[in-house]
């Protein structure tokens, strides 16, 4: 049974393991030792020397506080699409704008730290960066820009957890898309 949606609260979607809605819960109670299962994305933005924008995340945030991650992560909205999300959390988190969002692949997880489960079908995308950036500290303690090939440089043999399961793990996917291939490639030549 769907629960009925109060405006004053931020929700995520509920799902089965077939990305079907089953209901809606507060994101504020949604994260837990045994977090039920919902739609999440995760962005990676690049600006346009190809440079991949990588942030610390807020000290402040229930989930992974103060470790490094992929440029943004959220929940979508009931019927807002991933690219909608994504402009959304950039306008959020970082203060800035986005463009060409693209979607590239399927993502599902289930992680925890410290007493905290991350249960999420987390589609991943990728954007261009097109303003200016001006971080919202209760989402991000700070951000750096890293080439791609200095990244999986970086994260190639990394057994810390300075940087967030999901983002490493997404890295490999991407690396092996051919549609992010495409999409690194045609930004280089702008």
């Amino acid at each position: 049974m769907k629960k009925i949606i109060e405006p004053d609260y931020e929700y995520v979607i509920l799902v089965d393991e077939k990305n079907n809605e089953i209901g809606t819960e507060k994101k504020s109670e949604i994260h837990k030792t045994k977090t039920p299962l919902h739609r999440a994305f995760s962005c990676f933005i690049f600006n346009k020397k190809n440079e991949l924008l990588l942030q610390q995340r807020a000290i402040c945030k229930k989930t992974w506080p103060l470790v490094w991650s992929n440029s943004i992560c959220g929940h979508p909205k009931l019927f807002e699409s991933n690219i909608f999300a994504v402009k959304r959390r950039a306008k959020d988190e970082l203060g800035c704008e986005v463009e060409n969002v693209l979607e590239i692949s399927p993502y599902r997880y289930r992680a925890s730290r410290n007493g905290v489960e991350e249960n999420e079908i987390c589609p991943i995308l990728v954007a261009r960066l097109s303003s200016e950036i001006n971080l919202n500290k209760n989402e991000v303690e700070d951000i750096r820009w890293i080439s791609w090939n200095d990244w999986l440089e970086e994260i190639k043999n990394d057994k810390s957890d300075k940087y967030s399961i999901w983002c490493k793990e997404e890295t490999e996917i991407l690396n092996k898309d051919d549609n992010f291939k495409k999409f690194m490639k045609f930004h280089q030549h702008l």
